[in-house]
């Protein structure tokens, strides 16, 4: 059984993550020559005041060919050979680099990279992070590695870091806004990297791959042991990022091009294309391409297991679907009684995204995490994903620190030892998806004792109460034929009716009943629907009776 992953303080390296333990890292052969990178010339020449401020020079590995194609290659061979684990030989310094140490860890703002009009820089390692990653910049066709040195990061003299010799590794990159204030882009640990989306809000996050995630046996782990970072010709917030991916099943080249873009509301769409190919070294049981990692404690559909005074903990209330032959999908997340992996079977899905709509301060109160503000991811995939399923894996929790909630694309033909694959698509963080035609979307579920008020409610029974909201309802009213097609893949359903809400512009609300037993999950589908046309999109809904 997967274990869910302890994740709030990820980015600030302060959690470890369950199944890291044996990730790998490639080793990169470093040259004797040394070039130097001029730090960013937005501080101040790299001259300020305080110790992180001082001038500070980033030294560089030799320049050696690189391309997407020396990439590939590279990975191709890696396939081939024998995987070896790559831990730090400084464990049982970066042992002592704890929450509290590593928090007093700070990169340098005069040693910013300058990669064309994005600044980058790089996390150190430490207790939680012990696999090194080499960080790479590519310019012209050549690229050189920058090496470590503990004069890139600002810490107390005592600090344990300050023992460690050589070209350590980092472990991790994360991109700048402009002014160095903030970051909008992570990669922290394993595959895993997100961004702060719309709404400069850390949420959700992304992975590279995901290998046999929700099976009895242990989930592996893939990580990113090498990034390569290219400017962008136009000078905007744009990189493109290579990452060569390891672990004991396979090896790959992945090509990630990151752009941020601003409207004039100042809400920002970061978009990511995707290129990666494969190559197994072991046969997989089950590949997750375009895997997703969040968190469902609960929502205004779940309060009964709410133990927080807050009304609603998540950083994402459901899983849309547009699938290969048109129809809309909105699968509210649970948290269930017990590990459940959902699989929705497609063939040349259009897309497919975790996303939070619910975008009301009221509705979670927390000023602290902001939890209306993260952000949601959209995939939709380029050509030649064919037959396949996405899989929604949804973890028991008791607590907002873990991520318990997993989706990804699951080939219907996985990987034998020996053979490869290419797959690409194109990630949008971004506040929501829009739908064709105005169509109307789900935007509150609810759920709570069946039948009707005033009468014995009867045993067995629980209602279920879906709104939708979109310009589909527009000049609509009681009696004009709105219908609401509603259907249960075990139990009765009863007491189903559809109206629009009071003093609620374009809103209208579904009311039905499910009278179930045993302990099975019953699995629901609603939706609306006018002169024999669909009004909204398709609500699914998962009951443990």
């Amino acid at each position: 059984m997967p274990l869910a992953l302890t994740r709030r303080h990820l980015l600030e390296g302060a959690a470890r993550i369950t199944g890291y333990a044996a990730l790998a890292t490639l080793g990169t052969t470093i040259g004797r020559g040394v070039g130097m990178l001029a730090p960013m010339e937005a501080v101040a020449a790299g001259k300020t005041k305080g110790t992180a401020d001082r001038e500070v020079t980033v030294a560089m590995g030799p320049a050696q060919p690189f391309s997407f194609e020396i990439l590939k290659t590279e990975a191709r061979k890696l396939a081939g050979k024998a995987y070896v684990p790559g831990r730090s030989p400084h464990s049982e310094i970066l042992d002592k680099i704890d929450y509290d140490a590593y928090q007093q860890i700070r990169y340098k703002s005069a040693a910013t990279l300058p990669i064309g009009g994005t600044p980058v820089q790089l996390f150190h390692l430490g207790r939680y992070f012990q696999d090194p990653v080499r960080m790479h910049v590519v310019s012209g066709g050549t690229a050189r590695e920058v090496l470590y040195d503990t004069s890139l990061f600002d810490m107390p003299e005592e600090h344990p870091a300050r023992a460690i010799t050589g070209n350590a590794g980092f472990s991790g990159f994360r991109i700048m806004s402009p002014s160095l204030v903030n970051d909008w882009y992570a990669a922290l640990g394993a595959s895993y990297f997100r961004t702060s989306g719309p709404y400069n809000q850390y949420g959700l996050s992304a992975r590279g791959l995901a290998i046999d995630t929700g099976l009895p046996t242990p989930e592996e782990f893939p990580r990113f042991a090498s990034y390569w970072l290219e400017a962008a010709d136009d000078g905007s917030q744009a990189l493109t990022i290579f990452g060569l991916l390891d672990s004991p099943s396979v090896t790959g080249a992945y090509r990630i091009a990151t752009k941020r873009m601003a409207d004039e509301r100042d809400v920002y769409r970061i978009t990511q294309d995707v290129a990666l190919e494969l190559y197994a070294r072991k046969d997989i049981e089950r590949l997750g391409i375009a895997p997703f990692s969040s968190m469902f404690w609960y929502g205004e559909g779940s309060r009964k297991q709410a133990a927080d005074w807050r009304p609603e903990v998540h950083d994402s209330d459901g899983l849309a679907i547009h699938t290969g032959t048109g129809e809309r999908l909105w699968r509210p997340l649970n948290n269930p009684p017990r590990v459940i992996t959902n699989s929705f079977v497609d063939k040349d899905i259009k897309g497919f995204g975790l996303q939070q709509r619910d975008r009301d301060f009221v509705s979670y109160l927390d000023d602290g995490v902001f939890y209306e503000r993260r952000a949601s991811v959209w995939v939709e995939p380029g050509e030649g994903w064919g037959e396949g399923a996405v899989q929604l894996l949804e973890i028991p929790t008791d607590d907002e620190i873990h991520d318990n909630i997993a989706v990804y694309w699951n080939p219907a033909r996985s990987l034998k030892a020996g053979e490869s694959g290419a797959w690409s698509y194109r990630l949008t963080w971004l506040d929501d998806v829009p739908l064709e035609n105005g169509l109307g979307r789900a935007t509150a579920s609810f759920s709570g004792m069946g039948g009707r008020p005033g009468i014995k409610r009867p045993e067995g029974v629980r209602k279920f109460v879906v709104d939708f909201q979109g310009e589909a309802f527009k000049g609509l009213g009681r009696e004009d034929g709105v219908k609401l097609i509603v259907t249960a893949s075990r139990g009765e359903v009863s007491n189903a009716y559809t109206h629009p809400v009071v003093d609620q512009r374009e809103r209208w609300r579904a009311l039905f009943d499910i009278a179930a037993s045993g302990t099975e999950p019953v699995d629901i589908r609603a939706y609306l629907s006018h002169g024999g046309k669909a009004l909204s999109e398709t609500w699914l809904g998962q009951y443990f009776p």
